[in-house]
């Protein structure tokens, strides 16, 4: 599988492409949301493949990718440029706020010598590529938001949403992914219409074996006061075109808060995929996928 280092730490990623008849296609990276991993955006990049060079990677801590830095050589650093002195300061300050996870994508993109692309985000991964929108726009081309929005800061409920949340966390056998139908219930909250056994296998495993630390540690960055603050303010300053998609039934990050980040900024586009919760690419992939080519302007291939 390939890895590569992202400021100290070992990075899974992956392209997905197609031949082009020797044409330069644009890069479309796409970022997963909490505990999960690149695996389940690979129908949608096949579906895309036609048109952009697809790249898919884990977040820091999740999937496949490992939560703590590795000590390197100065030639597998990711900015070659930098001395072993900045390297070192660079692993040091790593942290799980989400602003981190933004210049993760930007340290990746550095390695593999890529300059502009398009984004394809989703949940959590789409608060990651807002703020990676707003620190590198001149990276960007375009970018899709899929079950993202701004949300009211309540104590009360934070406070037990974190509770929860790490309790959840903490305990988290690695027998209950051979429990028959766990997966149905584990997705069950996620989903209103159905994926494929497999995808719902998928999303319990990587949540299986999300880092400890990391899984806890965005739970308390991307549910908090300070975020609750910073993505109104983050979504209002966007200059990247952007289109946001929400589930009609999301329960997770209900499409009434996507309409409400997209009012804030004239250069978002906002839709809602009925009949989906909060992975409308999966429940309804070819309503999805007709939106997104509407906003691209490209087309995509009907078998797909």
């Amino acid at each position: 599988m390939p890895y590569i280092n992202v400021r100290g730490v070992e990075h899974y990623y992956e392209w997905v492409k197609k031949p082009a008849n020797s044409l330069v296609k644009p890069v479309m990276v796409f970022i997963h949301g909490w505990a999960g991993s690149a695996r389940y955006w690979q129908s949608i990049a096949n579906a895309l493949s036609e048109q952009f060079d697809c790249l898919l990677y884990d977040l820091r801590g999740f999937g496949r990718s490992r939560g703590q830095p590795t000590i390197v050589q100065a030639s597998e650093s990711v900015a070659e440029s930098e001395s072993p002195q900045e390297q070192s300061k660079a692993i040091k300050q790593l942290t799980y706020e989400l602003e981190e996870y933004a210049d993760d994508l930007a340290a990746l993109l550095d390695v593999l010598h890529i300059q502009r692309v398009y984004i394809h985000a989703h949940s959590m991964g789409a608060s990651v590529a807002t703020l990676f929108f707003n620190r590198y726009p001149q990276r960007v081309e375009r970018g899709i938001l899929t079950c993202s929005g701004v949300f009211e800061y309540d104590e009360k409920a934070f406070t037990a949403f974190h509770k929860f949340g790490g309790y959840v966390v903490k305990f988290r056998p690695k027998w209950l992914g051979k429990i028959p139908f766990v997966d149905r219930f584990f997705m069950a909250r996620f989903l209103h219409s159905p994926i494929p056994n497999a995808e719902r296998q998928a999303f319990l495993e990587d949540f299986l074996q999300a880092d400890y630390d990391a899984a806890l540690g965005t739970i308390f960055t991307s549910v908090s006061k300070a975020q609750a603050e910073l993505m109104p303010q983050e979504f209002a300053k966007l200059t990247v075109p952007t289109l946001m998609i929400s589930g009609e039934y999301d329960k997770i990050i209900p499409a009434q808060m996507g309409r409400q980040a997209a009012a804030l900024s004239d250069k978002v586009e906002f839709v809602v995929i009925p009949n989906t919760a909060h992975f409308p690419m999966l429940e309804d992939a070819s309503t999805y996928l007709q939106r997104v080519q509407e906003f691209l302007q490209i087309k995509i291939p009907v078998d797909c």
